[in-house]
């Protein structure tokens, strides 16, 4: 299990393995992780290194599967089974009619929410991101980066520590090696991280100094709108000295929530509360009397600009909904055509059957 231990192996993923695949009934399956998804198969890290296996199911970078190993008389390796995840980190597909989940990280313990100084802080990316990182299931923390870089550091720092509302936010500096040794100790053995961010945010610059190498490319960031290139083009597991595990992620420049009820809560759960405060419990917290949203609103509790975000994220989740119901009826309405159809040809053949 060497190598599985450095890729997130621990007493944990032991226990959840046997319990779904004990040996006396699956002896010649191992353990082995998802370490990057191609088209039709995966990169495998196995107790013995990794392996390319064809799939014939959707897997998630992340995901512990079980791998059958394979014979000598020329068997291929096959994924056999998936051990349930603990935590996935999704978000709906881009232009999808259907209103599916994509699946971009599967087994993460903590999400990094990578967040450049070098630029005007993100007010509504950063709430949305932990939004997702929240439901998701993990622990987000927000990483600064590019703090050689910025003159308006105190400012910045002091604005994402407010916004976070209790996430614990590590300033780093990939240049100097500032804030590195911290990151990797909160991270810690066995545990897995996934980064998350925009394109230029310094995700893969980081990434090299956590590693200690070079292993990532990086690209310039334009000076107009501060965007970079994507120099990361699939999600892939690097692991970092001290046992723990890195995700890294393309840069995400949308982010559409994916059945995001509790991340809401967890991020914005002071203006739930305000809800029970009103006079009225029908209240639209627009402008009816007694309502406490709009009190809070006026006196200064609560910034104008986060209950608007607020409102923005609970409308696309209400849309979503209204879609994935949507979809669900036409569905089963398909369903009920075919069992229709089924039911018409089986009276036409027993009508004909009679007939001769």
């Amino acid at each position: 299990m060497n190598n599985l231990l450095s890729y997130g192996f621990n007493d944990r993923i032991s226990s959840l393995f046997s319990f779904h695949f004990p040996v006396t009934l699956s002896p010649s399956v191992q353990p082995a992780r998802v370490i990057r998804v191609d088209r039709g198969r995966v990169l495998l890290a196995t107790a013995e290194g990794t392996e390319h296996v064809e799939i014939q199911r959707e897997l998630a970078t992340g995901d512990w599967v079980a791998l059958e190993t394979g014979n000598d008389d020329g068997t291929d390796a096959a994924v056999v089974g998936l051990v349930p995840r603990y935590s996935t980190l999704q978000r709906k597909k881009a232009f999808d009619p259907l209103a599916e989940a994509q699946v971009l990280a599967a087994n993460i313990d903590l999400v990094g929410v990578v967040v450049p100084i070098d630029r005007p802080l993100s007010h509504n990316r950063l709430e949305r991101t932990l939004v997702a990182a929240w439901d998701s299931g993990a622990v987000p923390l927000v990483i600064l980066t590019k703090a050689d870089l910025s003159s308006r550091f105190d400012d910045v720092v002091a604005q994402t520590v407010d916004q976070a509302r209790g996430v614990e936010v590590f300033t780093t500096s990939a240049e100097t090696g500032d804030g590195l040794d911290a990151l990797l100790l909160r991270v810690g053995a066995g545990q897995t991280v996934a980064f998350l961010g925009p394109s230029g945010a310094g995700k893969s610059t980081l990434i090299n100094a956590l590693v200690g190498e070079d292993i990532q490319d990086t690209g310039d960031v334009r000076a107009g709108d501060a965007r970079g290139r994507h120099t990361t083009t699939a999600r892939e597991l690097i692991p970092l000295r001290g046992g723990s595990v890195l995700m890294d992620t393309p840069g995400v420049r949308g982010f559409a929530l994916w059945d995001a009820e509790a991340g809401m809560e967890a991020v914005f759960g002071d203006i739930e509360e305000l809800f029970g405060q009103c006079r009225f419990n029908d209240c639209g917290h627009e402008s009816e009397p007694g309502c406490a949203v709009q009190d809070a609103i006026s006196n200064g509790t609560l910034e104008e600009r986060r209950w608007n975000s607020y409102r923005k994220m609970q409308r696309e989740l209400a849309r979503l909904h209204r879609r994935q119901n949507s979809a669900e009826q036409r569905k089963h309405a398909r369903g009920f055509h075919k069992m229709d159809k089924e039911a018409a040809m089986a009276k036409d053949y027993r009508n004909r059957f009679r007939e001769a």
